[in-house]
């Protein structure tokens, strides 16, 4: 599983699974803090749909953290001011570069279970969002 796939499914799933994930981490590695928990700003970019043109409306206030776990580095990037949450992140992806024994079970778990969960929540979203959709040629009649 990608880096990128892996941390979408952790930041939209169960806050209390990377809590329950990092603390597994923590409990039997050390974990050295690289850069504490820390705000910024990023820019936003967006590509607008009919030019296909990028542009930046403005900056997202995120909260970043790097940890290290036996060598191999775990960076962990949220939206918004969530320092805890950035440092589970973080040693969540320092344990995953590491190729951990732990990890093998949370891919399983992330996969199988997260993964759903997020997909079924999504999809309820947008049927939600459809019932109230306009179907245009039928007004004409």
């Amino acid at each position: 599983m990608k880096r990128r796939r892996r941390t979408e499914i952790l930041i939209n799933g169960s806050q209390k699974l990377v809590e329950d994930m990092a603390h597994c981490i923590k409990d039997k590695y050390q974990v050295k803090v690289i850069q504490e928990p820390e705000s910024g700003l990023v820019m936003l970019k967006v590509r607008e749909t009919s030019q296909k043109s990028l542009f930046y409306p403005g900056e997202v206030l995120v909260t970043e953290c790097k940890v290290q776990i036996q060598g191999s580095i775990g960076i962990g990037i949220v939206t918004g001011d969530q320092p805890e949450f950035s440092y589970n992140l973080a040693v969540i992806d320092a344990a995953f570069e590491a190729m951990m024994p732990e990890t093998i079970r949370w891919m399983e778990l992330l996969l199988e279970n997260e993964e759903k969960v997020i997909q079924e929540q999504r999809a309820a979203a947008s049927h939600s969002i459809l019932k109230t959709k306009v179907n245009f040629e039928t007004m004409d009649v």
